[in-house]
């Protein structure tokens, strides 16, 4: 069974795969989940491998969803609810002045 991936129950239940980033500010981590429709991910990714800024790792299509977690010293600079995109959104910033964090105004 696979539930639709905005459902907190869908990163336990629901197909997924993660990738832990080694990176000169700390450990990153991002968890690739399956939708309801897509339910297959494909990772480029390989172990031992480098990704570098802004380098797409792996697909999932049709409402999937990408959780990434960051070292307590990360700056987020993505709002809750924004959209974003591979590649080219700047999830966060590391070291420098410390920026205040974007938050989206409805």
């Amino acid at each position: 069974q696979f539930l639709n991936a905005a459902l907190d129950k869908a990163s336990a239940d629901n197909e997924r795969n993660g990738l832990v980033i080694d990176s000169p500010n700390g450990t990153v981590a991002a968890v690739q989940i399956a939708g309801l429709v897509a339910r297959r991910i494909v990772c480029w990714a390989e172990t031992g491998g480098t990704i570098g800024i802004g380098e797409r790792f792996g697909l999932i299509r049709f409402g999937s969803r990408v959780d990434v977690f960051l070292p307590s010293t990360a700056t987020p600079r993505v709002a809750v609810g924004q959209t974003a995109v591979g590649g080219e959104t700047i999830l966060a910033e590391f070291g420098g002045i410390a920026a205040t964090p974007l938050v989206r105004v409805s």
